[in-house]
């Protein structure tokens, strides 16, 4: 299951393995895409392996973005993340299709584009009946998810983050744009890159932890590690753990029917 893909370096490249200070802990889960099943089982394993494994000190979740879209139960992953975050140290990062979602509310032609890449099973998870949105215009779809949608999801969603900064890691959704200062970093770009950030392979300001872009295995670099396992259709929602310099994994796998636990101690 964890059959990573990984580029060796000799002694001599080997950059300095990047750490979290002293004492902290962080849990980050790639993109969930609507699926409340996994998501809930994830939950579950980190805190029993915060039991097993307590932490010396400060530990944070972070969400990697695009929560929403794809699988069937949206609105009930952003349920369950505000619940969560009602109860422990929680950040979450805005995602493509957040922004595609909170965008669809006022623009015909994001909404329409927003449909057809996993928006409608977003809108239905709000209780628009599937006959209702198959026939409506995208006007009328638009006053529906007025309608359905409360007004404290998309102040929530709104909220997301572009990206967090924990000792020597970045977190964010899609990537930064190369040779680009953190602080001159855009928006669009922490949300949407993919090919010119994906194909760098020189060190960044910081080593990336990223979903976004999928991979059928953990997708892991010498400056970078994706961890977008494409929840919604292969049943494999992955969290990367990350203490001083050590990394592990922990997924939630769907296997006939029942979803599994796996985890990963990562050696290199």
């Amino acid at each position: 299951m964890f059959e990573t893909l990984r580029t060796f370096f000799g002694k001599k490249d080997q950059p300095p393995r990047p750490a979290l200070p002293a004492g902290e802990r962080v849990y980050a889960i790639g993109d969930i895409h609507g699926r409340l099943d996994l998501f809930e089982e994830l939950i579950h394993a980190i805190e029993r392996d915060e039991l097993d494994e307590p932490a010396s000190g400060q530990t944070t979740v972070v969400l990697l973005g695009d929560l929403i879209d794809r699988g069937p139960q949206s609105a009930q992953v952003v349920a369950r993340a505000r619940e969560w975050q009602a109860r422990r140290p929680l950040r979450i990062l805005a995602g493509n299709h957040e922004e595609m979602f909170l965008e669809s509310f006022d623009s015909a032609d994001v909404l329409r584009h927003f449909l057809k890449h996993g928006g409608k099973e977003t809108v239905l998870s709000y209780g628009l009946p599937e006959a209702v949105c198959n026939n409506a215009t995208l006007e009328e779809i638009q006053a529906h998810m007025h309608g359905c949608v409360p007004k404290q999801d998309r102040d929530f969603i709104d909220g997301f983050e572009s990206c967090v900064s924990i000792g020597d890691y970045l977190f964010v959704h899609a990537g930064i744009r190369p040779g680009v200062p953190l602080e001159a970093q855009v928006r669009r770009d922490m949300l949407w890159i993919r090919d010119p950030f994906l194909r760098y392979q020189d060190m960044h300001p910081q080593f990336v932890i990223h979903g976004h872009t999928i991979c059928e295995t953990i997708d892991e670099h010498s400056n970078r590690t994706g961890i977008d396992t494409g929840a919604f259709r292969s049943g494999i929602l992955t969290a990367i753990v990350l203490e001083g310099e050590r990394r592990r994994y922990i997924q939630a796998v769907e296997e006939a029917g029942m979803i599994a636990i796996h985890k990963e101690e990562q050696t290199v």
